[in-house]
């Protein structure tokens, strides 16, 4: 088992789902509704595999550049080496959460 390689490598506890939160997922987190623009935070749920980001989306916040039925497009700056790229994702809205960031953005923008 050494030099292992793939995909979902050293996730067995970033993909797995919290205590008592196992099971069907919510309904609601199927319902939301996001637009271009929004400001949006990546986390993986182990529970459903079609449409799951690469393990190092986890936990980035993004901006959602494109909207379709199924899936989410968002750009997320990612650390390559020594300089910092935008890239790219695409996946389901269950892996998505609106993020707090531009709420407090917002608040700061109109005190000044």
């Amino acid at each position: 088992m050494t030099n292992t390689k793939g995909k979902r490598r050293g996730t067995r506890y970033m993909f797995s789902r919290p205590f008592r939160k196992h099971g069907v997922v919510p309904l609601a987190t199927y319902m939301r509704i996001y637009k271009k623009g929004d400001i949006v935070d990546i986390k993986g749920m182990g529970t459903v595999q079609k449409g799951m980001p690469h393990k190092c989306y986890h936990g980035k916040t993004g901006r959602v550049y494109n909207v379709t039925q199924h899936a989410i497009g968002i750009v997320v700056n990612k650390q390559v080496k020594a300089f910092s790229c935008q890239q790219n994702t695409t996946t389901y809205p269950l892996r998505l959460s609106k993020s707090h960031l531009s709420a407090a953005f917002i608040s700061i923008t109109k005190q000044h």
